[in-house]
């Protein structure tokens, strides 16, 4: 196989991953999005001052950020993708490596 074959089956690869890359950027901010919450009770524009502002709620700080199976999620699909990604390389170094192995050995 010449070695335009190659190039071109390894563009072929890098195409499929960056359209792949284009399609979960274009997907994310639509799962991402969500609502935002509306006030309770008429809204003023200055407190009175009888209003008395309630405490954040304790935990407020971790209710706030990403929930346990969406981090679960990310760090699978990370490693599949890097499986993936090592499968994909080591198949392409093998068979590299054959196709230099069988040009010495009909050189010979």
């Amino acid at each position: 196989m010449s070695h335009i074959h190659h190039i071109r089956r390894l563009v072929r690869i890098l195409a499929g991953f960056a359209g792949a890359l284009v399609a979960l950027g274009v997907a994310a901010p639509a799962a991402f999005a969500r609502v935002a919450p509306q006030p309770a009770g008429p809204v003023t524009s200055a407190p009175s001052a009888s209003a008395q502002l309630a405490p954040p709620p304790a935990g407020h700080a971790a209710a706030v950020g990403m929930a346990g199976w969406q981090i679960a999620l990310i760090a699978v699909g990370a490693a599949l993708a890097a499986a993936i990604v090592a499968a994909i390389v080591a198949v392409l170094v093998d068979r590299a490596r054959s196709a230099r192995r069988l040009r010495a050995a009909t050189a010979s």
